[in-house]
């Protein structure tokens, strides 16, 4: 019997995950959501070099398959401003799943203060504002996923 009888594809690459990790590092991910490349990618490094794992999506739909699929995803650090589906309606849709009690940070280059109170409704965790404080949010990361 050959490797490909015994592993799905999906499962293979969950192996692969789980065997790369270092081991002094935490199961919990985060995922990034944002649909301009270079922040998402920008924000994904900076965690890296401060040993969190993350899993990055460019917007609300494959941010939901993600989180459909990858149960290691502690937290989510989403933009405001995307489309065709939006940070509070990719939270709201969050808030209606199994995932509802993920925690959750936006950041925004371009909110309102309505934004600001949709936002905190939804229970997230902070709403942060563009250019970001990294120190801050490093450390509301890491409380969140418990690495404190």
């Amino acid at each position: 019997m050959s490797e490909h009888d015994i592993l799905s594809d999906e499962e293979r690459e969950a192996l692969n995950e789980v065997m790369l990790a270092p081991p002094d590092q935490s199961q919990q991910r985060v995922l990034i959501v944002d649909d301009d490349k270079e922040a998402r990618e920008l924000l994904a490094e900076i965690l890296s070099l401060n040993d969190i794992s993350c899993f990055t999506a460019a917007g609300g739909n494959s941010a939901l398959q993600l989180l459909n699929t990858r149960h290691s995803i502690g937290l989510l650090i989403t933009d405001l401003r995307m489309a065709p589906c939006d940070g509070i309606d990719l939270i709201r849709q969050i808030r209606e799943s199994e995932r509802a009690a993920l925690p959750i940070i936006i950041v925004s280059g371009d909110a309102s203060v309505r934004d600001a109170i949709d936002a905190m409704h939804l229970s997230v965790v902070d709403f942060l504002l563009k250019p970001l404080d990294i120190a801050h949010l490093l450390k509301l990361v890491k409380r969140e996923l418990g690495l404190v």
